[in-house]
C-alpha cells in the first residue's frame, strides 16, 4: 500500500471569482489610503503663501447686499392701480 501525501483536488477559480478576489484587494488598498489620507497631516501650501501678503480689509470687512425683492411681491401703490 502507497500512502502518499498529495494535495486535495482544488477547481481552478472561475473569471468572477478572480474579479470578486482583485475587487476586494483594491477596495482594501483603497480603504487603507483614506485611512492614511485622514490620519496624516499634509503641510498647507496655501496659507504659507497668504500669510505674508497685506490683508484684504476692503474685501473682508463688506457686508453682503441685501437680497433684491422677489418677483411675486409688488410694491402696494402698482398693485391699487391695477384693481
Amino acid at each position: 500500500m502507497y500512502w502518499g501525501f498529495s494535495p486535495p483536488e482544488v477547481p481552478e477559480p472561475t473569471f468572477l471569482e478572480n474579479l470578486l478576489q482583485y475587487g476586494l484587494f483594491l477596495g482594501a488598498i483603497f480603504q487603507l489610503l483614506c485611512v492614511l489620507a485622514i490620519t496624516v497631516p499634509m503641510p498647507k501650501a496655501h496659507e504659507a503663501e497668504a500669510e505674508p501678503s497685506e490683508p484684504r480689509s476692503a474685501e473682508v470687512t463688506r457686508k453682503p447686499k441685501a437680497a433684491a425683492p422677489s418677483a411675486n411681491k409688488r410694491p402696494k401703490e402698482v398693485a391699487k392701480k391695477r384693481r
